[in-house]
């Protein structure tokens, strides 16, 4: 891209800017110098500099200070209101604006059936800390809201966010007891009896599941858009789910599902942590991270260990 050639439409080279700024702040060329650890003559060079640029003088030079003139003004004005905002950017990337409230934003379905059961462990831990869970499928704007971090389930590669994994998740069928019974449902080759419950996110497709594992699936006559309403029609008896571990193992404590077969397919989605680099130095997240890196730690020793895993 070509620079225009019309200097209103050009900016002047902003360290002119800024030790010009810095003296009008100060009413003095050797104030400015002192603020900066340069020399006076550093400053008097880069505003000269400037005048020229802009083809008008900033400053009436008198014996022990600078005057603005109407022209430096009208500068100055607008170089305070810059480099203001540019100073509160700096200090909400390394600051935390809210340093006793954490806002999370997750998967509905990861909220609701891994994290929401375990959070009152990090209320104990940490109860001088307010906690709000926002559930939403879209990667969160950190531009726009005030979420501190957020959990996802992909590749890890989210543009202009650091990533950094929490923990892997295997795939396996599962039913209610009573469909199971019902069907006579116990291994992989089973399901070609059974009612298949499909879901139309990518990474949670039977045909994919049913080649890696080398199984033959039976009718894909109902499908629901996320895992919430997938395993919530595992629960409610309306046939066979592709489900998560994460998402379906307390159910099956609880004998409200059990697994179909002793196969599993680890798929190329993980969890992952996120946030711009800078707030994974915020306290609160440092707490969060450590926490929920061990319920992690614990969660992988439920992986079952019957189960052969395939790689997806």
């Amino acid at each position: 891209m070509s620079i225009p050639s019309d200097p209103h439409k050009r900016m002047p080279p902003l360290q002119g800017l800024y030790y010009f700024y810095q003296a009008a702040h100060l009413g003095s060329f050797k104030a400015a110098a002192d603020a900066l650890f340069v020399t006076a003559a550093a400053i008097s060079q880069q505003i000269r500099l400037l005048e020229e640029w802009l083809g008008t003088p900033l400053f009436y030079r008198q014996h022990r200070k600078v005057v603005l003139t109407p022209e430096g003004a009208i500068l100055f004005e607008h170089t305070q209101q810059g480099f203001s905002s540019i100073q509160n950017g700096v200090w909400l990337i390394n600051n935390d604006p809210e340093p006793h409230r954490l806002a999370l934003s997750t998967l509905p379905s990861f909220s609701q059936h891994w994290l929401v059961p375990r959070m009152t462990s990090f209320r104990e831990a940490h109860p001088s800390l307010s906690v709000l869970v926002e559930s939403k499928n879209e990667l969160n704007s950190f531009e726009k809201s005030s979420v501190d971090l957020c959990i996802r389930y992909g590749k890890g590669q989210y543009a202009g966010l650091t990533s950094q994994w929490l923990m892997d998740d295997l795939l396996y069928p599962v039913c209610h007891p009573l469909y199971q019974a019902q069907h006579q449902l116990h291994t992989v080759d089973d399901l070609q009896r059974a009612h298949l419950i499909g879901d139309i996110w990518p990474d949670m497709d039977w045909g994919r599941w049913l080649s890696l594992v080398g199984a033959r699936g039976g009718c894909s006559a109902l499908a629901y858009d996320g895992a919430n309403y997938v395993l919530e029609g595992a629960l409610s008896v309306q046939g066979v789910a592709l489900a998560r571990h994460s998402l379906a193992h307390r159910y099956q404590e609880e004998g409200k599902l059990v697994r179909i077969g002793n196969i599993a397919v680890r798929p190329a989605f993980r969890y992952h942590l996120c946030a711009p680099e800078g707030y994974f130095r915020r306290e609160k997240v440092i707490q969060f991270c450590e926490w929920i890196r061990q319920q992690a730690d614990d969660f992988r020793q439920t992986w079952p260990a019957e189960l052969t895993i395939i790689e997806g």
